[in-house]
């Protein structure tokens, strides 16, 4: 088996076990929680404060109790950032490079088991410079694809 083959083979295995409907744009998670205009303003203009700062690590965990509208303001970010092209250039501007939405309606999205794996497939999807290190660690671990394996 060529490193070719062997690669695809992994990817495979990697896009099998990535959750597409946790995505924020599947059409299993319809219709898309959003924020109605007006509504969460000092939130978002935090957010998008905080994504645009290009001397800050950009990652933002978003959390309360259910129903206070997590889900609306997340989906509503990712809204904003998805037309934004991912480059892979070193004066690289913020941009949507993947996400995980939970759903109790949905069995692979209501624990954790899948996070990982839907992450980093969107991710290396955006950058494929990173896709030999993502498959030379799979190789090196398969078990990172089991999602009983703990995070």
């Amino acid at each position: 088996m060529s490193d070719d083959q062997f690669f695809q083979g992994t990817w495979a295995k990697l896009s099998e076990v990535t959750v597409k409907g946790a995505q924020y744009n599947s059409h299993e998670c319809q219709p898309h929680p959003k924020c109605l205009q007006g509504t969460q303003v000092d939130l978002l203009n935090y957010i998008h404060r905080f994504l645009d700062d290009t001397e800050r690590n950009q990652l933002i965990w978003l959390h309360g109790t259910a129903g206070i509208g997590k889900s609306a303001v997340a989906f509503t970010v990712a809204e904003r950032m998805r037309g934004l092209k991912v480059t892979e250039e070193t004066n690289v501007k913020k941009r949507l490079v993947g996400t995980f939405f939970f759903s109790c309606k949905h069995t692979k999205c209501c624990t954790s088991g899948y996070y990982l794996a839907t992450l980093v497939y969107q991710l290396a999807t955006n950058f494929p410079s990173i896709q030999k290190d993502v498959n030379r660690a799979i190789c090196d671990n398969p078990a990172l694809l089991d999602p009983d394996t703990p995070l």
